[in-house]
Parts: structure tokens; sequence; C-alpha cells
């Protein structure tokens, strides 16, 4: 097998995580934190790309990694209209839609920018890996009870997909052929029905759909939300953050840490309790409305994320779903190495580059 040089690259709100892989063998990592101060000099994100792929120029000079010796450069992606799920080989139309942020403003949308830039000055290919703006829905599971209001799929859809091909190679099953549930648990929790190869129904990970989280009120009885919003008590901004951003275990129990939680339950904090297993409890739930999505039809149950590495949570979450299919943990995150992959297997032949053409894989309901 031809040994290829490749670096990923995965800009995040105030860091960009970068890996240089031999093939699927990481030879360096380095989350590149950046100044806050600096950031904020810069009023919109596209702004920041100058900066943000310097910050990757210096650090691997600083490691002593010639640019030029990299054969591949391989990015998040983000900014982009709805796609399917794949490895995209980078192009004028993607590069255009990630520089306007056509799915909002994002630093993912960076991604595909510093790869490129990177294949025009020293050779190579560039390509992006199931950005977020993976959407593999069925139609059925866009509908909600307003006509002008629609589901949309906003999920950990990187780390999905990862975790799901991992699993499938380890137990020597297609995973065009198998049916999952993939529990990501971080920061942001997204529960979704992979049927067939296919993310087919998730929780909107953006939106307030969901279990709570750490940081993420999720789903909410819709007339309290209305009567919050107009109380006069909150700005929008307000709101938005309680809802995104500080909501869940911060705003029950002012901390996302979630060893400190397990800590106050461990001390007798029957409240902290109460809060864990209520989210835990919300989490089951999820993965049943995934169950009923594949139709009870669910080959095993995967957890994955941070919080994944929880023995409070993994032992209590059984007791919720057991009944459903048997449970696999592959705790942590594996988003530089599922770019690597994303690559290799295009390089491989396993699968092709797909072409981002700019058109959504959905434009509404058929009237």
């Amino acid at each position: 097998m031809k040994k290829y040089k490749i670096l990923a690259i995965n800009p995040g709100s105030t860091s960009t995580k970068i890996a240089v892989f031999s093939n699927d063998e990481i030879i360096f990592s380095k989350n590149i934190n950046h100044d806050v101060v600096t950031l904020k000099k810069y009023k919109e994100i596209q702004e920041q790309l100058p900066y943000r792929k310097q910050m990757v120029t210096e650090m691997l000079k600083q490691e002593n990694i010639p640019i030029e010796s990299i054969d591949v450069f391989v990015g998040r992606g983000g900014g982009l209209v709805p796609i399917k799920g794949g490895t995209y080989e980078i192009g004028p139309k993607l590069l255009e839609h990630a520089s306007k942020g056509m799915a909002g403003q994002h630093p993912a949308q960076l991604a595909s920018q510093i790869c490129n830039a990177f294949k025009e000055e020293f050779g190579g290919s560039a390509y992006i890996v199931n950005p977020p703006d993976v959407d593999e829905f069925d139609e059925i599971a866009r509908v909600t009870g307003l006509s002008d209001v629609y589901r949309e799929s906003r999920i950990h859809a990187l780390n999905q997909k990862e975790v799901a091909l991992r699993f499938c190679q380890n137990v020597g099953k297609k995973y065009e052929q198998t049916n999952l549930i993939v529990c990501h648990l971080g920061g942001g929790i997204s529960i979704t029905a992979h049927q067939h190869g296919r993310m087919i129904d998730s929780n909107d990970i953006i939106g307030g759909d969901g279990p709570m989280t750490p940081t993420r009120a999720g789903t909410l009885p819709a007339i309290k939300i209305l009567k919050l919003c107009f109380s006069g008590k909150y700005t929008e901004k307000e709101l938005y953050d309680r809802f995104n951003k500080e909501g869940g275990l911060i705003d029950h129990l002012g901390t996302q840490d979630m060893l400190e939680v397990e800590k106050r339950i461990a001390a007798g904090d029957q409240h902290a309790r109460l809060i864990f297993d209520a989210m835990i409890y919300q989490i089951g739930k999820s993965v049943g409305a995934c169950a009923v999505a594949l139709k009870g039809k669910v080959d095993a149950i995967i957890l994955t994320g941070g919080i994944s590495r929880s023995k409070y949570l993994v032992t209590a979450l059984k007791e919720y779903v057991d009944w459903i299919a048997p449970e696999e943990v592959m705790a942590g995150e594996f988003e530089m190495e599922a770019l690597a992959s994303g690559v290799l297997r295009v390089l491989n032949n396993e699968e092709e580059a797909l072409n981002y053409t700019g058109i959504p894989v959905w434009q509404g309901f058929c009237s």
C-alpha cells in the first residue's frame, strides 16, 4: 500500500486542531489555541482565514514538518448547503460557498480554504470529509406540526460516521448493511439512527432539540418557551445563550464538569444525582425514538464522545436501552482520525470522491 502523508485541519471557535498522518498512523497532533483578543479583532469568521493559516504554518515549521512534504490536505469542512455524507474534493463551488458561510458563520468553513491554499502553494490534493452540513434524513423525519417549520440534520456528522464505520469493521459487517444507533455524548449530544449507511434521523444539536446536555437545555415545551420570549426578562441573545450555551447541567448545577458532578453525587448530593439521572433518562428516550425510526431493527447502540467515559452514565443508560440492542462504548472523539480515514478510502479506491455541486440534497416538501 502506498504511503501518503496527510495533514488534517479542524478549526474550532478558539482553537485549530491539526494532525499529520502517515496513512492512518498519526505522526503529530496539536491543538493550536488562539488568543481570544486577537480573534475579536475580526468582525466575521471569514476574516480569520489569513491568521488561522499562518498559525498552522508556524506550528508545522516549529515541529520541522515541511508543508511541501504533505501529499494530501484534508479539512473538516463547513459553511455549505446540505449534502450527503462522504469525502469531497475541494473545488471552486465548494470554496465559494465556504467563504460565504452558506449554513451560517462557523470556523469550520475555513478548513477547506486553508487546505486549498496549501495545495495551490505546495501541490498535492485537498478534500473535506463529512462536514457539519451532511444531511441524509428521510423526508418523513423532517415533518413537524407546522407547515413552515421543518427539521434539519445538524449533528456530529464526522465523529458519528467514523465510529459507525469503525464498529462495522471491528465486527466484520458492512456499514451499508447495518442498522446502528450512535450516541455522541459531549458538550453537545446527538443521538442518530444509521440505516444501511445513512443517518436517517437525529436530534438537532443547534436548534434546541433532544436531551439536555452539560451546556444545552435540549427539548423544552414550546408554549413555555413562547412565554419566556415575551416575558420581557431576556433579549434574544440572552435566551439563545441560555438554551444553547448555559443550559443543561450549567443551568441546574452551575457546572459542565462531569467529574465535578459525579464527585457531588458520591458525596451524597441528591439534587446533582437527580439532574444527572434526568439527562441520562432523556438520552435513553432519544435512543428509543431512534429504535422506532429503525422499526426495531437495531444491530448495536454505540456510545462515543467524552461523556461516554463515565461508568455511572454507561451503567445507568444500559438499564434503559439494553432491551433494544447491545451497547458498544467507543469513548472519546475520532474527528482527526476520521479526516485521514476519509481521504484514505478515496486514495485506496474503496470509495469515490464526491463533487460538491452547490445544490442542496433537500429543497422542500413535494406539494
